[in-house]
């Protein structure tokens, strides 16, 4: 296809987002089943794909790893084994609007429920792309207003949605007001734009982000098709203007959960000078089962890539949950208790994350446990996207 005059406009990309048939088919022959499941989505979670992520997706590939992440398909409304729209406990660990307060130390400041992309698989689609969870410049000082009474934050992750689809002028609003409170040390964002959108790293947002320093960016690359050169040229730009950039990678089946693909991956971030930071476990959101590994796959791959490349190009294998982040070694998973994995947090607490086999042979076996009487755990056989609980409930 003929590409705008304006193609690297990140203005223009947001304007020109793909979320309808007829424009989904100027990049894709989308399959019956895509087009089915755009209508049977709609009113669940809305599809958004900026013109130069639609452009990666293989035309005739419906399985392609970037297709697969943002068109709709009718497997997000088979029934799946949880319904919960808030895993984390996320609107529990919340004292003020958008704003979760689940460490010490440190807050994930949601200011903003807008992405460029919306992910198939996201954590937060109970929000993202709702305007109920936008923030007016009130809620926004309400929060700043609460982190400058808790001297005990020292770290604030902008995330959202997306921190970066705000220009420079609320940008910078936002960066002078985090920067005012004296105990605040590190601000991080957290955006997918240097994926989805790398033209929006542009000589005016590095220097502002230069101008408020520590600052640091984690993103979002989960395949090694969308290390780009755009995507290179826009993390280069971060680098080079101070900002380290690390990756936080979800575990997907299908899109990279074999050896070679991880490799691949974390191989090309590490030559992009990017931290391959974290890989996440993918999180039981309704209507993601398609998605969702094994545990033991994953430790699988951390063992694959441990000694068989450089040191800093292997991430760490985490889930979260309620309870914070958990490593996913040997040091904190006790064994598989049927369809759950029982863990212990760094917290001492115990969790147990539903995770059926099926009829999936593990490439690694956890040993065999019982599962605690009152462990934590999320409720299963829920219909998918029925909202049945908020974050954990205890289980005899």
């Amino acid at each position: 296809m003929t590409r705008d005059p304006h193609w690297s406009d990140w203005r223009w990309q947001m304007r020109h987002r793909v979320h309808d048939e007829a424009t989904l088919r100027e990049y894709v022959t989308p399959t019956d089943d895509e087009l089915a499941a755009i209508e049977a989505t709609r009113d669940i979670f809305r599809w958004n794909i900026t013109p130069y992520y639609a452009s990666l997706m293989d035309p005739d590939d419906p399985d392609c790893p970037v297709r697969r992440q943002v068109v709709p398909r009718m497997s997000e409304m088979a029934p799946d084994i949880v319904g919960v729209v808030d895993p984390l406990d996320e609107v529990g660990h919340s004292p003020v609007k958008n704003l979760i307060h689940n460490y010490r130390d440190r807050v994930a400041f949601c200011v903003t429920a807008e992405c460029a992309i919306y992910c198939r698989y996201c954590l937060r689609k109970r929000m993202v792309g709702d305007a109920d969870f936008m923030m007016r410049k009130d809620e926004l000082g309400e929060a700043l207003d609460y982190l400058a009474a808790h001297p005990e934050i020292r770290d604030v992750l902008l995330t959202g949605g997306d921190p970066l689809v705000f220009n420079e002028a609320n940008l910078s609003w936002l960066l002078e007001r985090l920067r005012a409170i004296p105990h605040i040390e590190v601000i991080r964002l957290g955006s997918r734009l240097p994926v989805t959108l790398p033209y929006r790293i542009t000589d005016d947002l590095c220097n502002l982000l230069r101008a408020h320093h520590p600052v640091w960016l984690n993103t979002h690359f989960n395949h090694p098709k969308e290390l780009t050169p755009e995507a290179a040229a826009a993390c280069a730009k971060l680098a080079e203007a101070g900002v380290p950039v690390g990756n936080q990678t979800v575990l997907m089946r299908g899109i990279n959960d074999d050896l070679a693909t991880m490799k691949a991956l974390v191989e090309g971030l590490v030559a992009m000078r990017v931290w391959p930071y974290y890989l996440y476990q993918a999180q039981l959101i309704g209507g993601t089962a398609h998605f969702r590994t094994s545990i033991e796959t994953g430790m699988a791959l951390m063992r694959g890539l441990r000694g068989h490349t450089s040191g800093f190009a292997v991430p760490s294998y985490v889930l979260d949950t309620p309870f914070g982040k958990v490593p996913l070694t040997m040091d904190y998973v006790r064994g598989r208790a049927g369809d759950h994995v029982v863990l212990e947090s760094t917290r001492g607490d115990l969790w147990a994350e539903p995770n059926p086999l099926g009829d999936e042979t593990p490439p690694l076996i956890l040993p065999e446990v019982d599962l605690p009487p009152g462990i934590a755990t999320l409720p299963t056989g829920a219909p998918t996207f029925v909202p049945v609980a908020e974050g954990y409930t205890e289980t005899a």
